[in-house]
Formats: structure tokens, C-alpha cells, sequence
């Protein structure tokens, strides 16, 4: 505790000792035999809070902890756009590319969607969730979202002209990268990103293909019994929310967002600049896979037994990654009162 002392009181944040017993506070929920939390504060690259409360595995007893890796949900996002920002400067595309280009068996109603209108949500393209069939069990792919789109000949708006989020378009730029790097796009993750970075737990977890290390299942509350959910049939699309990673690896990942480690400034520059405003409440803008709110940079993850986010505040070069293995709480809230702890505006 003494050694995060000079951290701390040059952050103009609570004393150490009462910034941890405030924390200790806000994460009683997940404290015991229950569907647990990992969660990371970095301050200028170093870790004041990294750590887990409750369990990764409530039948194994396994407690939850900074390796633990969690499914990230749509905080899969960022790596899906960084994928396409480093093919990007590759010159194996072009972000204005017609996604035709590359998907040729979309329908004559996606002329227009550019790769730039998939990573910031305004394609209008329909949301595949939205078409699959009723009482679906088999999970859907990636490829599966291409087939149930080849059947909607038809968008939400003219691609470019309004705001609309979508899983429909991250599912289809990981297919995209398959097609213009010519490896599947666990592989291209793994060698472009994650072996770069050492984010060695990390996977773009295909079933049957991989294991996750370190394991976190999640849960949802029935009933007043936690209940294993881990899985729904689109848990299987790895574009827009198939990503498995723990507290240390987001730490890497996070380092890499300060230089050019892994992408130029310019791409950086471009994954977080507004491209389009949002109809989303206190969200101003969305950039690439991220969320841009005014002082800070966002983005969280939701899915059946999983919830989590992760917040930046850049000019503080501070940085709250809630991980949480259960259907309920939103953490983006409990993140935001863990930043304030420890310096955040």
C-alpha cells in the first residue's frame, strides 16, 4: 500500500487507505460465493488496483483474479477495428472500400456500405439477431451472418446518413479481414495483435479449436439462484463479441493505445475521432470500436452471463477495465465510481 502512496496523492485522489476501503465498498455484490469481478486500474502504465473478488467458477470454486479471462462481448469491438486499421496500412484495403468489394454475396441494398460505415455503426445495415430464425439453438458464425444477410435486400437508412449500432457490421469485418489478409481471423489476431503485444491468455476463442485458459463462466440470476449461462446461439461470432482476455493482457493492450507499438498515430488518430454522432444517452460520438464521451474513451461488452467495460481517460493516462462474469449489473457506472477513486474527472 505505501508504494502506491506518491501515485495516488499526486492524482489528487483519496489517500491510499481510504481509496481502497472505498473500493472494497463499492464491490461488496461481488464478494463471496458468487459470480465474481477482475478489476484493473492503471495509472501512466502502472497498476494500482488489479485483483478479483468472488468466482470464476461457482461449481469448480475457482476464484475470480487478474488471469482470468472473461468473454469481452462487444469490448471486441476495438480489436475487430484495430484488425482493419493494420490491413489498412498494410494497403490490403481501403476503409472506403464498398464492402461488396469484399462480400460480393451481400444484397444489391449494401452498394453503398463502405468498411468505414461498418466500424462506425452508420451502414444500416439490419441487425442479424433481428432475421435469425425463431427457436435458432445452433450458434451462428461469422459466416452465418453473411447468409442471413444475402437475404435482406433492404437497410434501416441510407448507408452513411444516421447512427445505428450493430453487430450485423463487426461479425462482417472480420470476415473482411479474412478475405484480404487470407488467414481466419483468430489466427490474424493472434499473430497481428496478440503475440505482438505478449497478450498471451488472450483468444478469439472458437469451440472445439481452442481453450481458454483461466476460464470464467458466466452466470445469470434466476430465481435467487445463480444459474449457469454462458452460452447463447450467437456467442459463436467472434467479429463482434468472441474475444476471451484478463486484466494483465487489457493492460498490454492499453499501452499500446498511448504510441505506435502496434498501429501508427494516424490509425489511432483515426480509432478515436468522432465519425459519427449517436442516438445513444451521454454518448456524444462513437469513433472505431469505441465510444467517445468528452475527457474519456469507452466501450462495454454484454452477453448472456457476462458483463463488463472498459474505461480511458487519456489526458490523465488513466484507464478502469471492469471485468464481471454475471447478466447483471451494467459495470460502465461501477467504473466510473472506481475511476473517481483514483483521479478521474
Amino acid at each position: 500500500m505505501l508504494r502506491l502512496l506518491p501515485l495516488l496523492m499526486l492524482a489528487g485522489a483519496p489517500a491510499p487507505d481510504t481509496a481502497m476501503e472505498r473500493l472494497e465498498a463499492l464491490m461488496r455484490d461481488y464478494r463471496g460465493q458468487v459470480p465474481g469481478a477482475s478489476v484493473l486500474v492503471l495509472r501512466d502504465g502502472q497498476p494500482l488496483v488489479r485483483r478479483g473478488w468472488g468466482l470464476a467458477d461457482l461449481e469448480a470454486g475457482i476464484p475470480a483474479g487478474p488471469h482470468t479471462n472473461y468473454r469481452l462481448a462487444s469490448v471486441t469491438k476495438q480489436f475487430t477495428a484495430a484488425a482493419v486499421l493494420l490491413l489498412a496500412e498494410d494497403g490490403r484495403l481501403s476503409l472506403d472500400d464498398p464492402v461488396r468489394r469484399w462480400l460480393p454475396s451481400l444484397p444489391p441494398a449494401a452498394d453503398a456500405v463502405t468498411l468505414r460505415h461498418l466500424l462506425s455503426h452508420t451502414s444500416g445495415l439490419v441487425d442479424y439477431e433481428d432475421v435469425m430464425p425463431e427457436g435458432q439453438d445452433r450458434q451462428v458464425h461469422d459466416a452465418d451472418v453473411l447468409r442471413l444477410l444475402e437475404g435482406q435486400d433492404r437497410t434501416c437508412f441510407p448507408p452513411g446518413s444516421a447512427y445505428r449500432y450493430s453487430n450485423s457490421g463487426y461479425a462482417l469485418l472480420a470476415l473482411v479481414v479474412e478475405r484480404a489478409s487470407g488467414l481466419d481471423f483468430a489466427t490474424f489476431l493472434r499473430r497481428r495483435i496478440f503475440r505482438p503485444l505478449g497478450m498471451a491468455g488472450t483468444v478469439a476463442h472458437r469451440e472445439g479449436v481452442d481453450v481458454v485458459a483461466h476460464r470464467a463462466w458466466g452466470y445469470s440470476l434466476v430465481d435467487g439462484v445463480w444459474v449457469r449461462t454462458d452460452q447463447s446461439p450467437t456467442s459463436a461470432v467472434l467479429g463482434d463479441g468472441g474475444i476471451y482476455s484478463n486484466l494483465d493482457d487489457l493492460a498490454r493492450w492499453d499501452a499500446a493505445l498511448y504510441d505506435d507499438r502496434l498501429l501508427r498515430p494516424e490509425s489511432l488518430a483515426l480509432m478515436f475521432s468522432p465519425a459519427t454522432a449517436t442516438d445513444e444517452p451521454d454518448v456524444p460520438h462513437y469513433g472505431f470500436g469505441w465510444r467517445l464521451n468528452g475527457d474519456s474513451v469507452w466501450h462495454s461488452g454484454e452477453t448472456i452471463g457476462f458483463r463488463n467495460v472498459i474505461v480511458r481517460w487519456p489526458r490523465q493516462r488513466l484507464t478502469v477495465v471492469v471485468l464481471t462474469n454475471r447478466n447483471d449489473p451494467e459495470p460502465y457506472p461501477l467504473a466510473l465510481a472506481i475511476g473517481r477513486l483514483f483521479g478521474a474527472p
